[in-house]
């Protein structure tokens, strides 16, 4: 099982979508400061996460939110939270 996950930036409000098979612990090394690039803007709060069976559906699925198409799409997700 694997999961795409938006998390938000409880310093400066700016999201993050990520991949991994175990959000807790992903969440964890984000707010320790062991992810490059948020080490920046910890601490975050996790406000959304969607299962896939496969990691290729989680990554094409991560690929597009981060796009600037998906961009909308994660817009309107944020939005109805």
């Amino acid at each position: 099982m694997y999961f795409i996950y938006i998390l938000e930036s409880l310093k400066d409000s700016n999201h993050y979508v990520g991949l991994t098979s175990d959000v807790d612990k992903r969440l964890k090394y984000h707010n320790s400061g062991y992810v490059k690039s948020t080490k920046h803007r910890m601490s975050f709060k996790l406000v959304y996460k969607e299962k896939y069976q496969t990691r290729l559906e989680a990554r094409e699925r991560e690929k597009y939110l981060k796009s600037y198409s998906g961009s909308k799409e994660k817009l309107s997700i944020l939005e109805a939270l």
